[in-house]
């Protein structure tokens, strides 16, 4: 039996998530990280730490977040064809030095073994508010879907502490439970992110999710992580494992597998994250324990109904 696991959400066989998942968000990525095949540890390497420059203030980060971003050509392209696209330079070191202390600040109370995360920060923390409903970042991701009107689903703040280990391969679509494929989520490493750190990895092809349909998922071991990586390996699928400079961001489609390597730097890798979606979705009929606390993101709704919550607001593109 999987240690994170409850009684009810470890009955049945390994690929049974129907149960709803009845621990808090901190013990679910403590469970999800439990399902990647780690190899054996290594010799953390020494990082330098990053020189942003003078730090700016907070309303100065606002104000670059609310200014249009221009797309690189054939960029909206390649999220199409690909399933994700890594965009460079979309916030300045400054900016992403001073959203890092904000979450190191509001991660100090969480306690995950594996990986210290959090979510919805964005009610609490006006910061954290400005990069998560930004006008840059909502720009980007409406281009990028060809959906104007997007909302929120939720933040997530995902700090890898030195030797942590991998994130297992995954397709965002298993775990957010609504019913569109026009979903959206970022990924903004606040330093930069060498390979020994673990960057995002992004399986190349919006369709490869067709190709491992047919893996059971694992919710006691490794044998999913394992599985997948072999499947694609198999099928000859590009995996793109690129460092991140200071001030990448990624953007993946809800269909995209990826995965993200150990941390095997001195260093933590804290990462700013978010989803949206387009407006008019729904929740699907029956939410699984894969999808945590989803009423936490989606308050005050039934599986089935329009995902419109107060904690969904729409977000607007720059212009």
């Amino acid at each position: 039996m999987n240690p994170h696991l409850s009684e009810a959400t470890a009955a049945g066989a390994p690929d049974d998530v129907a149960p709803a998942w009845d621990r808090d968000n901190e013990q679910w990525w403590d469970w999800y990280m439990s399902l990647a095949a780690n190899e054996q540890p290594a010799a953390l390497v020494d990082v330098p730490a990053p020189d942003p420059g003078p730090l700016p203030d907070d309303a100065t980060v606002i104000a670059e977040l609310a200014e249009p971003y221009d797309l690189p050509l054939g960029a909206a392209g390649a999220f199409a064809a690909d399933g994700f696209v890594v965009l460079p330079r979309v916030v300045t070191p400054g900016a992403a030095e001073a959203l890092r202390r904000r979450l190191t600040d509001l991660l100090a109370t969480t306690t995950g073994s594996a990986l210290r995360a959090r979510e919805m920060m964005w009610l609490e923390d006006p910061l954290v508010r400005a990069a998560v409903l930004s006008p840059r970042i909502a720009g980007i991701c409406a281009a990028l879907l060809g959906h104007d009107t997007l909302r929120l689903y939720h933040d997530s703040a995902l700090c890898k502490e030195p030797g942590a280990g991998r994130t297992p391969w995954h397709y965002d679509a298993h775990h957010f439970p609504l019913d569109s494929h026009d979903v959206i989520s970022t990924w903004m490493p606040l330093q930069p992110v060498p390979a020994a750190m673990g960057p995002l990895s992004f399986a190349r092809g919006m369709d490869t999710w067709r190709l491992l349909a047919d893996v059971p998922f694992d919710k006691v071991g490794t044998s999913y992580d394992l599985q997948v990586s072999e499947s694609l390996r198999e099928a000859g699928v590009v995996v793109h494992d690129e460092p991140f400079a200071l001030g990448d961001v990624s953007f993946h489609s809800t269909l995209c597998f990826h995965t993200a390597g150990a941390n095997r730097t001195t260093r933590p890798r804290m990462v700013l994250g978010a989803t949206y979606y387009a407006d008019g979705a729904r929740l699907i009929d029956r939410p699984t324990m894969v999808s945590g606390d989803w009423r936490l993101f989606v308050p005050d709704t039934e599986p089935g109904e329009p995902a419109a919550s107060a904690h969904n607001p729409i977000v607007t593109p720059a212009r």
